[in-house]
């Protein structure tokens, strides 16, 4: 079990839910809901199951994580990329 931290999750991450004992595989970041139009910190969906329809899609926030029970591949492309979101998020968050 890794310790939980405050930077993003890379896609492929398998965590457990804090009132949930559901074990889940982020595939998304910085995700907004269509129903709700809320934006969230991850996708993700059953694992092993996978993505299995648009509906089975599981949308939470970084607070909500209990246990990461796996981080997915880090390189220089996802640090790259996950510092680029972060950025582009603070630009959204300070123009509203």
């Amino acid at each position: 079990m890794e310790p939980i931290q405050e930077e993003l999750l890379p896609i492929g991450s398998v965590v457990k839910f804090k009132d949930w004992d559901q074990t889940l595989m982020i595939y998304g970041r910085m995700q907004n809901d269509s129903k709700t139009l809320k934006r969230w910190d991850y996708v993700a969906c059953f694992y092993p199951h996978g993505n299995l329809t648009k509906d089975s899609n599981i949308f939470f926030n970084h607070k909500d994580i209990s246990e990461i029970v796996f981080k997915g591949y880090v390189n220089e492309e996802e640090i790259a990329f996950r510092d680029a979101l972060v950025e582009g998020i603070a630009k959204v968050e300070q123009a509203n």
